[in-house]
């Protein structure tokens, strides 16, 4: 699955539009992990705790959004955005959404296409 931020795709065809696709999770802090994250905040610098958290989020949300892109049909995802948000002071909501899309690799000498277009084209399985 090929998931950009871009609206197009160099090098491909849009064949096909889906629509929008979307992944999407509420998590709550834990309690001893927020403790530990607001006592390093005092010194400044990374919170590895809410890092993990986060980065963990996101990769779950993708995932979901990929698994309904999938099902209906996509194989790329273009115009992706994340939101993040929080909620009650204690829950987080990560959110991922894009437009699901059949992409078709431009072969050689076809106007846009690229060298990762080309080589796609002459082998469909990469």
């Amino acid at each position: 699955m090929i998931i950009v931020t871009t609206n197009d795709l160099p090098g491909y065809k849009i064949d096909a539009v889906f629509g929008e696709v979307m992944g999407l999770t509420v998590r709550s802090r834990h309690v001893g992990a927020q403790f530990t994250a607001s006592f390093r905040s005092l010194g400044g610098g990374e919170l590895p705790e809410m890092t993990k958290a986060l980065y963990e989020s996101r990769q779950e949300v993708v995932a979901r959004m990929v698994t309904e892109a999938q099902q209906k049909g996509a194989n790329a995802i273009v115009a992706t955005r994340f939101d993040t948000s929080e909620m009650g002071g204690t829950w987080t909501e990560v959110c991922v959404y894009g437009t699901a899309v059949f992409a078709i690799p431009l072969g050689a000498g076809e106007p846009g296409a690229t060298g990762q277009s080309v080589y796609l084209s002459q082998n469909p399985q990469g």
